[in-house]
C-alpha cells in the first residue's frame, strides 16, 4: 500500500484533515491505476472523508484490448467490498466502459427481469460480462454511478459534513445556499443503475456542475485529471464544513439532560455491566464489545434531544447495515450510578426492541426477503456513561462504533442548520435486507473456528503462552496476552498484531483502545493484579470466553541439589494457587454473561512420574491437576475445565536458561561443549529426551499449542476435567 504523502498546501489548523496530501513527486512514478490507488489511500485515510469500507473511486483509462490489439477505454473502479484506506490493486474491477454504456438498452427494456428479480439487482450480474483482462474482482453495485459520468475521474464520498446536508430536511435549499450550481441536489435513490442514469443527466443539464450530493447518502463529484478530482473532493467538503462551522451552537443536541460520570466511574459501571450485557446480546449470536466514551458520544448520549435523534437511526445506507435501523437508547439517571437498576432497564429495553426489530420486519418484507437476522441491537447508549457498539470480531465492533460516531456528528450538524431526517422505514429496510447484500454476506468466507472468542492466555511472554497466542489470532479469535513481565506480554501482543495489520487506528473515528490482540501485566499469584487485567479484558472486549494458564515455575536447587523453602512456596503459589486465582477471578466474569466458556491449565506430565531433584515441582504439577478435575466439578455444566500436561518442552522456555541446559546436559553425561550456541545445546538435550519416549520424537512447542487449541475450538466439546498428556509418550505417565 502506497505511503501517505506529506502535505504539500498550507495547513489551515493542527487538525485541518482536508488539507491536500497529494505528492506530485510520488504520483509521477505511477502509472494511471495506481494513481488511482494513490488517491483512494489518501482519501481513505480519514473517516471524516469516508467511513471504513464505504464510497468508491474510479478512472476511465485508454488500454489495449488484449484480443483485438486495439485501444479501447476501461473502467477501474473501486469493487464490492475492501476499504479505500487500504485498497490495493486486487480491491478494483476493471470493466470494459463501452460494453457497461451498452447495458443500458438491456436496462431500459427490463429483458434482464427474472420471475422475482428486480431489473437493478438483475443489472449487477451482468457486469461480469463486461469484465476487462479477466480480472476476478466483483464490480459493485455503484458502478454506473462511475460508468455514466462523462469524466475520466470520480469520487464517491461519504463525509459527516456533506451527509449533514443530505439528512437535513432542508438539504435540496441547504445545498443550493452552500454550493450554487456547483453541486446538484438528487433526491434519494438506492445506489444502481438508475441512479447513475440520473447522474448522467445531472452531468448533461448542469454541464458546469462539479458533483452531485445524493439525498441522504453522500457527495459524489468528477474531474478530468486525478489530482484535480482528489482536491475537488476535499474542497466540496471543506465547503461544507465551514457552512456548518458557522453555526456551530453553544448546546448541541439541545443541551444536557444528564452529567457524565467521573471516568473512574464509568469504568466501574462497565465493568459491571458489560459481562451481563453480552450474555443478554449474545442470546442469538455471539458478540464483542467496543467501549467509547469521547466527550462528542458523552455530550451526545446525555442530551435532551438524544432519545429522539436515536429513535430515528441513522440515514446513510452505510452507516445503518453496520447500525441497524436504529441504536438502543436506554432511559437511565446515572446519578447514584445503580447498576442493577441499569440492568434493568436494559433487560427491558432489549426485550422491547427485539419486538419492535421483528415488528419492523414483518411489517417492510417481501416475499422473497432473508431471513430475519439477528435481532438484539448492535449500538447501545448509556447515558453518563457513553455507547457500546457490537460485532462478530473487535474489528467489526469498531466499525459499528466509527459508524454511529459518523452518524452522531451528521445529526448534531444537520441540527445546527435545520432538522434531521431519517431514510423511510422501508428504503432502510430494502437496504438492510436487500438480496444483492444478502449474496454478499453469503459470499464472505466461512467464519474461523474461534471467531467470537475472547481468549485470555496467561503466561504469554515466552514458551507455549507466546506461540499459543499467535494461533489463535489466526484462528479468529482477540486475544489477550497476561505475562507477569509486563513488557513481554505487550511485545508478543504487538507482534503478532504488526503480522496480522489489526488494531491499527483511522484518522477522524476517535476510536481508540483494543485491537485483535493486548498485551497486560499480571501477576496471578496477586488477586488484586489479576482483578485488575480482567477488568481490562472487560473493558476491552465485553467480556471473557476462555482462558488458558501456561505460566510456570520450576524452583531452583542449591548448590547441593535442595530446594529451599521459599522456592518451595513459590513453586506452589505460581503452578497451583495462581492458577486457582485466575480460574476464579474469571469464573465471577462468566457467571455475569451465562455463556458456555472453558479454561486449560498447563500442567506437566512430571505430575504423575516421579524424579528425583524435581519434586517440589512435580507436587505442585500434581496438585494442578487436581486443581483440574476440581474446578471441572465447581463450574460444572457452564465451563469445561481440562489440563494439557507436556514433557519438557525447550523451544522458546524461559524455565530453560542456557544455565539450566548446561546442567542437564552434564546431568545426563551428554557430549558438548561449553561455548556452543544455546540453540545447539537445546537441540541435543531434546533429541536425548525424544530418545527416551515411545514415539521417539521430539515435544515440541506445536505439538502443545495443537492440544491446547483443540480444547478451545470445540474439538473436545464434550470433554471436561480431563488432563491429556503431549509428551511424546511415555509409558510411566500411562493412565491407571
Amino acid at each position: 500500500m502506497t505511503t501517505i504523502a506529506p502535505e504539500n498546501t498550507t495547513i489551515r489548523t493542527g487538525d485541518d484533515y482536508l488539507r491536500s496530501r497529494w505528492d506530485d513527486v510520488v504520483a509521477a512514478k505511477m502509472d494511471v491505476v495506481q494513481r488511482l490507488i494513490y488517491r483512494s489511500n489518501l482519501l481513505g485515510a480519514d473517516a471524516r472523508i469516508t467511513n471504513t469500507g464505504g464510497g468508491n473511486t474510479s478512472s476511465k483509462i485508454d488500454a489495449i484490448n488484449p484480443v483485438t490489439g486495439e485501444r479501447t477505454r476501461v473502467l477501474w473502479v473501486k469493487g464490492s467490498g475492501g476499504d479505500l484506506r487500504t485498497a490495493t490493486k486486487a480491491n478494483f474491477a476493471s470493466l470494459y466502459l463501452d460494453q457497461v454504456l451498452a447495458l443500458r438498452a438491456l436496462y431500459e427494456k427490463n429483458d434482464v427481469r427474472g420471475p422475482k428479480t428486480p431489473a437493478e439487482d438483475a443489472m449487477v450480474g451482468m457486469y461480469l460480462h463486461t469484465t476487462f483482462d479477466r480480472n476476478p474482482t466483483a464490480a459493485s453495485i455503484d458502478t454506473p454511478l462511475h460508468a455514466f459520468i462523462p469524466f475520466a475521474h470520480v469520487d464517491h464520498m461519504h463525509p459527516v459534513a456533506v451527509i449533514a446536508l443530505a439528512t437535513a430536511k432542508d438539504g435540496p435549499a441547504l445545498t443550493h445556499e452552500v454550493y450554487g450550481d456547483d453541486v446538484i441536489w438528487t433526491d434519494w435513490q438506492r445506489p444502481g443503475f438508475d441512479l447513475g442514469l440520473e447522474l448522467e443527466r445531472v452531468c448533461r443539464e448542469h454541464p458546469t456542475a462539479k458533483g452531485a450530493i445524493m439525498g441522504q447518502h453522500g457527495l459524489i463529484n468528477w474531474a478530468n485529471d486525478d489530482r484535480e478530482c482528489y482536491e475537488l473532493t476535499l474542497e466540496l467538503i471543506r465547503r461544507a464544513q465551514d457552512f456548518l462551522d458557522a453555526h456551530t451552537h453553544e448546546e448541541d443536541f439541545g443541551g444536557a439532560r444528564v452529567s457524565s460520570l467521573p471516568e473512574d466511574e464509568r469504568k466501574r459501571v462497565l465493568v459491571e455491566l458489560l459481562p451481563w450485557l453480552r450474555g443478554q446480546v449474545s442470546s442469538e449470536v455471539r458478540q464483542i464489545a467496543t467501549v467509547e466514551m469521547r466527550d462528542e458520544v458523552l455530550e451526545f448520549v446525555n442530551s435532551h434531544d438524544a432519545p429522539r435523534l436515536a429513535d430515528l437511526g441513522t440515514s446513510c445506507p452505510d452507516h445503518f447495515l453496520r447500525t441497524k435501523i436504529k441504536p438502543l437508547y436506554a432511559s437511565w439517571n446515572p446519578e447514584g450510578a445503580d447498576v442493577v437498576t441499569l440492568k434493568g432497564e436494559l433487560a427491558a429495553g432489549l426485550a422491547q426492541y427485539r419486538i419492535d426489530y421483528a415488528e419492523y420486519y414483518n411489517q417492510c418484507k417481501h416475499d422473497d426477503s432473508p431471513a430475519l437476522r439477528v435481532s438484539s441491537p448492535s449500538v447501545i447508549l448509556v447515558p453518563g456513561v457513553g455507547m457500546i457498539a457490537w460485532g462478530k470480531s473487535k474489528s467489526e465492533s469498531r466499525v459499528t462504533a466509527e459508524f454511529y460516531n459518523a452518524a452522531i456528528g451528521v445529526m448534531r450538524c444537520a441540527e445546527r442548520v435545520s432538522r434531521y431526517i431519517a431514510l423511510d422505514r422501508q428504503e432502510a429496510f430494502d437496504i438492510e435486507y436487500w438480496l444483492l447484500e444478502e449474496a454478499k454476506l453469503r459470499r464472505m468466507p466461512a467464519e474461523k473456528s474461534l471467531d467470537r472468542q475472547i481468549v485470555v492466555v496467561v503466561g504469554a511472554g515466552s514458551g507455549i503462552g507466546r506461540g499459543l497466542i499467535a494461533r489463535l489470532v489466526e484462528n479468529g479469535a482477540s486475544v489477550v496476552a497476561v505475562d507477569r513481565d509486563v513488557a513481554s506480554a505487550k511485545s508478543a501482543a504487538d507482534e503478532i498484531g504488526k503480522k496480522v495489520g489489526m488494531g491499527i487506528g483511522v484518522a477522524g473515528t476517535g476510536i481508540s483502545g483494543a485491537g485483535q490482540t493486548i498485551g497486560l501485566g499480571a501477576d496471578m499469584t496477586d488477586r488484586a493484579s489479576i482483578r485488575r487485567a480482567f477488568d481490562d479484558v472487560i473493558l476491552a472486549y465485553g467480556g471473557v470466553d476462555q482462558v488458558v494458564v501456561t505460566a510456570g515455575y520450576y524452583p531452583n536447587p542449591d548448590e547441593n541439589g535442595d530446594v529451599a523453602d521459599k522456592e518451595w512456596a513459590t513453586a506452589f503459589a505460581i503452578n497451583v494457587t495462581g492458577p486457582y486465582v485466575v480460574a476464579d477471578e474469571a469464573y465471577r466474569v462468566w457467571k455475569e454473561q451465562d455463556l458456555d466458556a472453558g479454561l486449560v491449565i498447563t500442567t506437566s506430565v512430571n505430575a504423575v512420574v516421579p524424579k528425583a531433584g524435581s519434586f517440589a515441582y512435580d507436587t505442585s504439577k500434581a496438585a494442578a491437576n487436581h486443581l483440574v478435575r476440581e474446578l471441572a466439578v465447581a463450574y460444572a455444566p457452564m465451563v469445561r475445565v481440562n489440563g494439557v500436561a507436556p514433557a519438557t518442552v525447550l523451544e522458546g522456555s524461559s524455565m530453560f536458561p542456557r544455565e539450566r541446559v548446561l546442567a542437564s546436559l552434564s546431568r545426563y553425561e551428554i557430549a558438548h561443549e561449553t561455548s556452543e550456541d544455546t540453540g545447539a545445546l537445546r537441540d541435543k538435550l531434546a533429541t536425548f529426551y525424544a530418545g527416551r519416549t515411545l514415539t521417539r520424537q521430539p515435544v515440541t512447542l506445536d505439538s502443545q499449542i495443537r492440544a491446547i487449541t483443540a480444547f478451545l475450538d470445540g474439538g473436545f466439546s464434550r470433554t471436561t476435567g480431563q488432563i491429556v498428556n503431549v509428551d511424546g509418550g511415555q509409558a510411566a505417565a500411562f493412565l491407571r
